[in-house]
C-alpha cells in the first residue's frame, strides 16, 4: 500500500512539472518580426564533451546541472526548480541581490545581445539621431517641363528605409516641380530598402516605387498608411510619381553633384524601440555596423560598464550564432543602459517592449489582468544553437518597487524555458506585493516610425516634427 502511494506521488509530481513547463508559445507575424523555427530532436539533447557553459576566468569545464546553487533569502525562490543550464540574477535598484544562481558563468544570451547594440548606438549617437538619405543630381532643371536633364543619385544607410520613404522622395521631387528625369537613377552600395541586404535589389525597388506606372499595390498601401500615421495625409499627393528615361544602377557617387534635399528617418529612439520590440536581426546588425560591428559594440560595453572581456564576448550585433555573456555582466549592462537613458529623461520603456502592451515578442507574455504593463525587457531565442536557448532580461515592477533581472536558459526546450520565465517572474513579483503596471502611455510603432522629415541644404524642413 505504501509503495502504491509513493508511485502515485511521483507520477503526480511529473504531471505537475509537465503542466508548468510544457506549454507551447504561439507564433507571431509582423514585417518587423523575424520568425525563429524551433526544431525539436525527438531523441532529446545528448550529452557532449564540448563545454556549452563556461565559468569566467580559468575554469572551462561544463556546469553540472546539480552544481549551481540558488542563493536567496526567500524560501519559495530557493525551492523553485530552474530548468536547463541556466543563470539567474535578480537585484533591487540599490544593488541588493534578491536571487542569484550561476551568474558568473557565461551563457549564450541570444537576442539579449541587442541590448548591448542599443546601448552602443545610444551612447555614440544619442536618441535624436536621424539617418539621412540624400538625393542629388548632376543635371540641370527645366522648370517649364518639370524635367531634370541628368541623373538622380540616392545615398544613405537608413536601415528602416521602405516603400513609404521611396514615395516620399518622389513626392518631394514633385513638390519641387520635378516629374521627369532625362537620365538614370544611381544608388550607392550602402543603400538598403525593405530590409534587403542586396543593394541591387534595393535599387530596383526604389526605381519601381518612385514611378507610379511601375509601382506595386503594396507600395501604394504602405504609403497611404504612412500618411495617415504621420498626420500628413492632406499635405501630400496620394500618387506621387517621377519617371526616368534611363535605368537604375548601383555605383559610387561622382564629385560633380548638387544636393537637392535629405530625407531623415525617425529618431534613433524610435528605431531602437522597433528593433527591440520585434527583435529584428537586420536592424540590429545594421545599427551595430554604425559603431564598427560586434567587436566595437563589445568594447563600448566593456569600457563603460566595467565588464571584463571574458564576461562579455560577442560575434554578432544581433545575437545570432555563438555569443557568451554572464548574467552578472548583463546586469551591469542593464544598469549602465539605465543610467544612459536617465541622461535623456528616458526609461527602458522608451526603447524596449512593455509586456502585454507593445506589439512584438512580449505582446502575449505577462498579459493577465494583474501583470499587464509590469515587465519591460528583451527576449532572446535560438532554437538549435547551444541545444536551445531562451533569455529574458530587463525590469520588473512590483508593489514593493522595481527590480532588475536576468534569466539565461540554455540547452533545452525553448517553450519550456519561456513558460518557466513567465512563472518565475510572477513568483518573484508575488514576494514583493504582486505585479504593478508601469507608468506607460503606449504609442503604436507605425506612428513612431512615421516621424520622418525632409531637410534642404539651406536649413528648411518639409514635414516632420
Amino acid at each position: 500500500m505504501k509503495s502504491s502511494i509513493n508511485k502515485l506521488t511521483v507520477w503526480t509530481g511529473i504531471a505537475v512539472l509537465i503542466s508548468v513547463f510544457g506549454v507551447a508559445v504561439s507564433g507571431q507575424s509582423s514585417p518587423l518580426l523575424q520568425d525563429i523555427k524551433v526544431l525539436k530532436d525527438p531523441s532529446g539533447p545528448s550529452a557532449s564533451s564540448t563545454p556549452l557553459v563556461k565559468k569566467t576566468g580559468s575554469v572551462t569545464t561544463a556546469v553540472p546541472v546539480n552544481a549551481v546553487v540558488v542563493k536567496t533569502s526567500i524560501p519559495v525562490l530557493a525551492e523553485a526548480v530552474i530548468p536547463g543550464y541556466s543563470g539567474v540574477l535578480v537585484e533591487t535598484l540599490e544593488g541588493n541581490v534578491v536571487v542569484e544562481s550561476g551568474s558568473n558563468y557565461a551563457y549564450n544570451p541570444a537576442s539579449n545581445v541587442k541590448i548591448a547594440t542599443a546601448y552602443a548606438v545610444l551612447k555614440t549617437f544619442g536618441p535624436e539621431y536621424r539617418f539621412p538619405t540624400n538625393v542629388w543630381t548632376d543635371g540641370s532643371f527645366e522648370q517649364s517641363t518639370g524635367t531634370i536633364h541628368g541623373n538622380i543619385y540616392v545615398s544613405g544607410k537608413d536601415p528602416i528605409f521602405g516603400f513609404e520613404h521611396a514615395l516620399t522622395l518622389a513626392s518631394e521631387l514633385n513638390r519641387m516641380g520635378i516629374r521627369v528625369i532625362q537620365g538614370d537613377l544611381i544608388v550607392t552600395d550602402n543603400f538598403a530598402m525593405n530590409y534587403s541586404t542586396s543593394p541591387q535589389r534595393s535599387s530596383q525597388m526604389l526605381f519601381a516605387s518612385m514611378d507610379a506606372s511601375k509601382r506595386s499595390s503594396a507600395a501604394t498601401n504602405v504609403y497611404s498608411n504612412f500618411l495617415a500615421n504621420s498626420g500628413k495625409f492632406s499635405q501630400a499627393a496620394l500618387t506621387p510619381s517621377v519617371s526616368f528615361s534611363g535605368g537604375v544602377y548601383v555605383q559610387p557617387m561622382p564629385g560633380n553633384v548638387n544636393l537637392l534635399f535629405s530625407h531623415e528617418s525617425a529618431p534613433m529612439r524610435e528605431i531602437l524601440k522597433a528593433t527591440l520590440c520585434y527583435s529584428n536581426n537586420f536592424l540590429s546588425d545594421r545599427l551595430g555596423d554604425m559603431v564598427g560591428g560586434p567587436y566595437a559594440v563589445a568594447r563600448l560595453v566593456q569600457q563603460n560598464s566595467g565588464i571584463q572581456p571574458q564576461e562579455f564576448s560577442i560575434q554578432t550585433s544581433s545575437g545570432l550564432g555563438i555569443n557568451r555573456v554572464t548574467p552578472s555582466a548583463m546586469m551591469k549592462l542593464l544598469r549602465t543602459l539605465r543610467g544612459e537613458l536617465t541622461r535623456y529623461k528616458m526609461t527602458f520603456a522608451d526603447i524596449m517592449p512593455v509586456a502585454g502592451i507593445d506589439k512584438g515578442t512580449l505582446e502575449n507574455r505577462f498579459d493577465t489582468d494583474f501583470a499587464t504593463g509590469s515587465v519591460v525587457g528583451k527576449t532572446g531565442t535560438l532554437g538549435n544553437t547551444d541545444g536551445g536557448v531562451s533569455a529574458l532580461a530587463g525590469e520588473i515592477n512590483t508593489r514593493g518597487g522595481k527590480l532588475l533581472f536576468v534569466i539565461f536558459n540554455q540547452r533545452g526546450s525553448v517553450s519550456r524555458f519561456r513558460t518557466f520565465q513567465n512563472y518565475y517572474v510572477s513568483l518573484i513579483q508575488g514576494q514583493f506585493g504582486g505585479a504593478a503596471p508601469m507608468a506607460y502611455s503606449p504609442i503604436s510603432l507605425d506612428v513612431r516610425m512615421a516621424k520622418t522629415r525632409v531637410t534642404y541644404p539651406d536649413g528648411r524642413r518639409s514635414g516632420g516634427e
